[in-house]
């Protein structure tokens, strides 16, 4: 059972509603009680966290109350709740954080801020590891190669995007990242993709949609585009300055190659 015992308002409020908004199981106690029979981790303030030496003791931040109970929750479930962070890669990747069997997290964020969702999940994690489809494959190379000090595995993930009914729209990426984090993937530190042609066209086309000039980037920045080093917005800037601005507005496309007909 995980018992909340603190007299600071802020960590109570914020652990508590985040506790029952998961329909977790737990207890609450004033500072100095008796702990009740079964107490398997305490979540306290600061003020307290070394009046429990008998038991696994979090200390909550009150602006933070999400991270205290994902600790909590992992610690209720012993060795069996490693943190596992499924990603299914993507423009906007879905992400979702297992402890165990039991996801406690779920995002779906641009691709720019991705790597920084995932590094925050496994910060404080024991032993955690993200497991990162392998479709997508520019985004989840830029993934794998962005990501530091975690073991990271490829996933085939063939059969992992579940059939959606009524209602389900725009849930596919996330539950597709819990089906990745339950999959076993191959070990890697670093992915080299070389973009084909059809992918180069794919980001060009896209720097069409988003110049206001119609243009669109060259192979040159697609293929930094493609490798993670330069946005699509930051392409075309670049695009605008080397090319100049009095060419803004002709609707050409860098190397004349997708030009509408």
């Amino acid at each position: 059972m995980i018992v909340v015992a603190t007299s600071d308002f802020e960590v109570y409020h914020g652990v508590v509603n985040e506790l029952r908004d998961r329909g977790t199981t737990f207890t609450t106690v004033e500072p100095g009680d008796p702990l009740p029979e079964g107490t398997a981790v305490v979540v306290t303030a600061a003020d307290h966290a070394d009046e429990f030496a008998d038991v696994t003791t979090i200390v909550a931040d009150p602006d933070a109350p999400r991270r205290a109970v994902d600790q909590a929750m992992t610690a209720v479930r012993g060795n069996g709740g490693r943190t596992i962070v499924g990603v299914d890669p993507g423009r906007k990747p879905g992400i979702a954080v297992l402890a165990g069997e039991m996801v406690v997290a779920a995002f779906q964020v641009p691709l720019a801020d991705a790597v920084d969702v995932i590094q925050r999940e496994v910060s404080e994690a024991a032993n955690p590891v993200v497991r990162i489809g392998d479709g997508s494959r520019l985004q989840g190379a830029k993934l794998v190669n962005d990501l530091e000090d975690v073991r990271v595995e490829l996933v085939d993930e063939t059969g992992t995007t579940p059939y959606l009914g009524t209602g389900g729209r725009g849930m596919e990426d996330v539950l597709a990242a819990v089906n990745i984090a339950r999959l076993e993937g191959e070990v890697v530190d670093a992915r080299e993709i070389e973009p084909t042609a059809g992918e180069l066209q794919v980001i060009k086309d896209r720097s069409r949609e988003q110049s206001e000039t119609n243009r669109a980037i060259d192979d040159v920045l697609a293929r930094r585009v493609a490798a993670g080093e330069l946005t699509i917005e930051e392409a075309l800037a670049k695009h605008r300055d080397d090319n100049g601005d009095d060419e803004a507005g002709d609707g050409t496309a860098g190397d004349g190659s997708d030009d509408p007909e």
